[in-house]
């Protein structure tokens, strides 16, 4: 069975921590059991938080796994949602101009 991806707006809108299934998985395009199986070997590329008997990961990892938290400097990529996003080929990614070229500009 298929599991659809989850888009950028649907990730972004994640509380602080999300279940590794379905959330961190479809995030990472992972089926089920290759999810918990990475994460029972400790290769799951973001940190798995035991609460109880549930795992659990924080989402500001998970963001910043996927690129998707604007980086210490203040340069980041920019998102963009909504119908024209889906119409591009990396729907709803822009990434921001370099350092460089803004303090190129800012002469």
């Amino acid at each position: 069975m298929t599991v659809p991806a989850l888009t950028i707006a649907d990730i972004l809108a994640l509380p602080a921590v999300v279940p590794l299934w379905p959330t961190v998985g479809q995030a990472l395009g992972l089926a089920e059991s290759t999810t918990y199986q990475l994460a029972a070997e400790g290769r799951l590329p973001i940190e798995v938080i035991r609460l109880g008997r549930r795992r659990v990961a924080r989402t500001v990892d998970l963001h910043r796994f996927l690129g998707l938290v604007p980086q210490e400097n203040g340069a980041g990529p920019v998102y963009q949602t909504g119908p024209s996003a889906e119409n591009s080929e990396a729907a709803g990614y822009q990434p921001a101009a370099s350092n460089e070229e803004s303090h190129s500009t800012a002469k």
